[in-house]
């Protein structure tokens, strides 16, 4: 283990070069509610290091996002230019996984008690079961 690191359990959606893009569309998802590509694309320019993004990258990325499961397309929208855009939310997998992204499991272990342990515990194991089938 690295000397000064805590060990974190990362999720895949979130290493990578992909990572902080992706990151980035769960917040604007999270934050501001269902939107198109393009505006998704408009605010993650605003964002600092993600300035110059392409939106062929942002596009790429949400279509990617929405095969795994963590976003899922609702309805659409008509454009200015007279085209339908699709309309884009994050699923119940993508708001697991962004707040996954903030807890350190070390700190959530040990500060559960009982009854919150149990929780956690049944619901993982509810998961694990159904995956079993």
């Amino acid at each position: 283990m690295d000397k000064g690191k805590a060990a974190a359990a990362r999720l895949s959606v979130f290493k990578g070069r992909e990572a902080k893009l992706n990151k980035a569309i769960f917040h604007i998802l999270a934050l501001k509610g269902p939107q198109t590509i393009y505006d998704m694309h408009k605010q993650i320019e605003t964002y600092r290091g993600l300035r110059h993004t392409r939106y062929a990258s942002v596009n790429k990325r949400v279509r990617f996002l929405e095969e795994s499961g963590y976003v899922s397309r609702i309805g659409l929208k008509k454009t200015k230019a007279g085209f339908e855009a699709s309309i884009y939310e994050l699923h119940s997998r993508g708001y697991l996984a962004l707040a996954l992204s903030f807890i350190n499991l070390d700190e959530l272990v040990g500060q559960a008690d009982e009854t919150t342990a149990l929780g956690i515990l049944g619901g993982l194991m509810l998961a694990i079961q159904a995956k079993a089938l």
